[in-house]
């Protein structure tokens, strides 16, 4: 730690004056990049020294000291949490009343969105929440998953600080991102009291997945909630989006017994099924709620009730193995014979060895799930109730083909014991043993079916048998087994073995060695000629290249489509160097052996890639940390330009940038300008991506401190994006100044924010002083392009006009220049004419409070009233009957635009049929168009402009 903030810590006000006074640095930082004004913060009320406790105050005044001797009052750590953040956290209330007097704002938001009444309402700091309303805090302001400071405080159920926000004017009906009131969250947690306050409000909505209080309250167990809901009137019947009840949640959430006692004394259906016919019982089967059960049978709960795929409680609670709830069941009534449809396979192997058509539609009994759940308890009590375990499923499997599958060992020896019949095949032909040996990982399951007289040598329809099934999926033991038990010593019989392609492709080395064992032909190849040696090349398996070798494959047999050798195909993608695809496939100790045996790190694909590019664009860190090590160029540009510090700063790996950024400026002493071919900088492509941490590390290099390249600046990329924080970062860093530059088209930052409705960014470069007068090469400033890009009924489903409608009013509030109200672009349109086109009311309100004049015409001769119909025809329709109008209005509306100003300069085109352009010809060409996503998948493209950018392109 610095000497400062130890001095700090050690509550010596004295040591810290001595300190300062000898020109230690006030705003030295930590390794959690918190300044000695955090930890003053932090210790606020800690009783952390007998010195504290007795001077109570010194802690503050050491906080004084620093400010008066320029501490940075707005330094943010790590979190982004700046020395009120900290103070309101811990309650530290006379440094928060040092400190709010220095603020710009108290509404200062960390990383998380959260702001200093947030931290103070989560820890139910009812005095620190006080003073921050009274000193300006935005009592609705919301964090990035839309919580408010009511929210925490009712999560946490500090009830004063809850009351003090209502009364102080806190929406009481607030959401968050996924719908949840301060009521969920105070239901969620058990907080009766809050609870208790909330619905005298009159407060209880449904969340974004149609949960109510009470649906929260009983997922969670909160049963004093739950009879606090009902009391008030909750419904105990609504259903959420699923169609779930709170009945369905209290039946299977983990301490929801007694609220489910107090929905079904409160009349709740027992037997309501959400859209996928799950009724409560159904959810008491999935999680075995055994009493709950009981409760909803004693109440009517239906037994054999089926959900949309077939399924009884019975067969769910037979699938997880569910004893007590199977028996209840059983006792009750349940059908033990009753087949269900769709119930999912038992395990995934199912899947994977029904190679010809899907196995979702099957029929499994309750047997079955018991055997494929592995409860063997749950085996014996159904077929003791009458199961029949001969009985076959939709597919032809019997419960020892579920029980092989899921390998359940003492299940087996249960059916066995029952006398099923042990060589019964499915429709494809495959008996128990065939499952066990694509599935059985210690063989203990195949050698009790072999035991039991399972024929080793039967084969599916397809002419597989054990053998294949074992050897695909590289069990070793079982093929071992399976070899001996179907060839004995049959030397002949080992050459009839599957061809060891398969193991070798996925890297089954050690079935690989068992199919290699006496005098197999070790480059026998596929269908398509490839050696197993070129197969475990071209998947980068050493351990298979290793043993193949080791039994003589050849490295130069060549396969019959291609000719192409195993060194053809560890090299075959882009001219890929084995290095490049070890490092790509994150095959470390493959790098580690080809550096050693002098492989050229630097050496390029056929787009300019090097291994270093690799092992960043796919994240593998231990392969990129080798070939540092052995001094891989980090400079090498790709066919684009782009360096490997590029790469990382687009990838957001901010360790390895900065560690690239330390290389790189070693020698020379000095960061070397860092610009692809089309002009970007690392620090164009952090902020482009939104990647806060690169940005951070970037801008601690002095070179990149700068507006180098593109003139589509990092703050553009950033904006046009909404990376609010990281431009935040860069006007922090280069200053307001930044907010002047321009791209090659003479566009602002504030021109792109607007473009993109991004309110926060607009928000952002207006606080920096941003010229709102600044007009680009077709004559429009940002107000015009918020404007112009609201339109409503153009905007993609991604786009809201209420964001630009924001931008827009935003901008008229930093407008000093009255003249720029009635500015025209090209297209000889006000901003009034384009907010009017685009259905922008309250810009439009405003626009005309300000002075804009309603009747200045455009190049097409419309008046902004005319310029609100949709096609130019209507127009001309508009006017003609405002024409006819006029004479008869009341004197009253003797101030609205005569006819002749609104028919003067109509083009004589307007008789005729409109341009093939639009109805307005040149004005449809100029007006607002569907926006394009101003994000490039590749990154930003040259210029600022999509590929597609033309001379009239509305598009960044």
């Amino acid at each position: 730690l610095p000497p400062l903030i130890q001095a700090i810590f050690n509550g010596d006000p004295e040591e810290i004056r001595t300190l300062i006074y000898k020109s230690e640095d006030i705003n030295a930082l930590d390794a959690e990049k918190r300044t000695p004004l955090h930890a003053a913060a932090f210790l606020g009320d800690a009783e952390i020294t007998e010195l504290l406790i007795l001077s109570g105050a010194r802690v503050n005044e050491a906080v004084r000291v620093l400010i008066r001797h320029s501490a940075d009052v707005n330094a943010r750590d790590k979190n982004w949490q700046t020395p009120l953040h900290v103070a309101a956290a811990n309650n530290a209330l006379r440094c928060a009343e040092v400190i709010v007097p220095l603020l710009c704002s108290v509404n200062v938001s960390d990383r998380g969105g959260r702001t200093a009444l947030h931290h103070a309402a989560l820890n139910g700091h009812t005095e620190m929440v006080n003073l921050l309303i009274a000193k300006g805090a935005n009592i609705n302001a919301f964090d990035k998953k839309d919580g408010r400071a009511l929210h925490w405080a009712a999560f946490m159920g500090h009830l004063d600080v809850v009351c003090l926000l209502v009364s102080q004017g806190a929406e009481v009906g607030c959401k968050d991102k996924r719908g949840y009131t301060p009521l969920h969250t105070a239901a969620s947690s058990g907080q009766i009291a809050v609870v208790r306050h909330l619905l005298n409000l009159a407060i209880d909505e449904s969340n974004a997945f149609g949960n109510t209080a009470l649906h929260v309250a009983c997922f969670n167990g909160q049963d004093a909630v739950v009879s606090e809901l009902i009391d008030y009137g909750a419904n105990v019947g609504q259903s959420n989006n699923k169609g779930f009840t709170p009945l369905h949640f209290a039946a299977a959430s983990t301490h929801g017994a007694l609220c489910l006692e107090f929905l079904v004394n409160n009349g709740a259906d027992v037997n309501v099924q959400s859209r996928d016919g799950k009724s409560p019982l159904h959810m008491t089967a999935v999680h075995g709620r055994f009493t709950r059960s009981q409760t909803l049978i004693q109440n009517g709960g239906e037994i054999d009730c089926v959900d949309k795929d077939g399924n009884t409680p019975l067969h769910i609670a037979a699938r997880y193995g569910h004893e007590l709830l199977i028996n209840t069941l059983i006792t009750s009534g349940a059908d033990c014979t009753r087949w269900a449809m769709g119930f999912p396979p038992p395990n995934t192997h199912f899947k994977i060895l029904s190679l010809q058509r899907s196995l979702i539609d099957v029929l499994s009994s309750p047997s079955d799930m018991c055997a494929g759940g592995g409860n063997v308890e749950c085996v014996k009590l159904v077929l003791s109730s009458g199961g029949d375990h001969n009985r076959r499923d939709k597919c032809g499997r019997t419960s020892l083909h579920y029980a092989a599958a899921s390998r359940h060992y003492q299940c087996l020896e249960t059916l066995v014991a029952c006398g099923i019949c042990i060589n019964a095949t499915d429709q494809w032909g495959r008996s128990a043993l065939h499952y066990a040996a694509a599935s059985d990982l210690d063989r203990r399951c195949l050698e009790f079916l072999l035991q039991s007289g399972a024929t080793a040598s039967l084969k599916d329809k397809q002419g597989y048998s054990a053998v294949h099934y074992a050897a695909a999926y590289g069990h070793r033991h079982c093929l071992e087994l399976a070899i001996y038990s179907t060839h004995g010593n049959d030397i002949a019989g080992l050459y009839r073995l599957p061809p060891p392609c398969f193991q070798a492709y996925h890297g089954h080395a050690q079935a690989l060695e068992v199919l290699l064992q006496g005098a197999r032909e070790v480059d026998q190849g596929d269908e398509a000629g490839r050696t197993p040696l070129a197969l475990a090349s071209l998947r980068g398996h050493t351990d298979c290249v290793h043993t193949l070798l080791s039994q003589g494959a050849s490295p130069h047999a060549v396969d019959t489509q291609y000719g192409r050798s195993a060194v053809h195909l560890a090299g075959r993608a882009h001219l890929l160097s084995p290095l490049m695809l070890a490092v790509a496939g994150g095959h470390v100790d493959a790098v580690s052996l080809l550096l050693e045996r002098e492989a050229n790190a630097n050496m390029a694909d056929n787009h300019g890639l090097t291994a270093l590019h690799l092992g960043l664009l796919c994240g593998q860190e231990e392969c990129i940390q080798c070939l540092l090590e052995q001094e891989a160029s980090v400079l090498l540009g790709d066919a684009r330009g782009r360096t490997a510090i590029h790469l990382a700063a687009a990838r957001g790996h901010a360790s390895w940038l900065s560690e690239l950024l330390g290389i790189a400026c070693s020698d020379p002493p000095s960061l070397p300008p860092l610009q692809d071919r089309s002009g970007y900088t690392p620090l164009h492509w952090a902020c482009y991506y939104g990647h806060e941490g690169c940005v951070e590390v970037l801008l601690e290099q002095k070179g990149c401190r700068c507006i180098d390249g593109n003139p589509f600046t990092p703050l553009h990329c950033a904006v046009v994006n909404d990376h609010e924080p990281c431009a935040s970062l860069l006007l922090e860093a280069m200053g307001s100044d930044i907010t002047s530059c321009k791209d090659a088209k003479d566009r602002t930052p504030l021109h792109a924010a607007a473009f993109s409705g991004h309110v926060d960014c607009v928000q952002l470069l207006l606080s920096h002083d941003a010229p709102v007068d600044a007009v680009d090469q077709s004559g429009r400033t940002a107000l015009m392009m918020a404007a112009e890009k609201g339109r409503v009924g153009v905007l993609g489903k991604d786009w809201n006009d209420a964001l630009f409608q924001d931008c827009v009013l935003l901008i008229l509030e930093k407008l000093a220049d009255a003249a720029l109200i009635n500015a025209t672009n090209a297209a000889l349109q006000t901003p009034l004419h384009l907010a009017a086109r685009s259905g922008l009311k309250q810009a439009v309100q405003e626009l005309l409070t300000r002075g804009a004049s309603v009747q200045t015409v455009d190049e097409n001769g419309l008046t902004p009233a005319l310029a609100c119909a949709p096609s130019r025809e209507v127009a001309d329709c508009l006017a003609l009957i405002l024409a006819t109008m006029m004479p008869f209005c009341s004197p009253c509306s003797s101030g609205a635009p005569s006819p002749g100003s609104l028919l003067r300069q109509l083009p004589p085109q307007h008789a005729g049929k409109a341009p093939a352009g639009g109805p307005s010809g040149a004005a449809v060409t100029a007006g607002p168009r569907a926006p394009r996503s101003p994000r490039n998948p590749s990154g930003p493209s040259s210029e600022g402009t999509t590929e597609n950018d033309s001379e009239d392109s509305e598009t960044f």
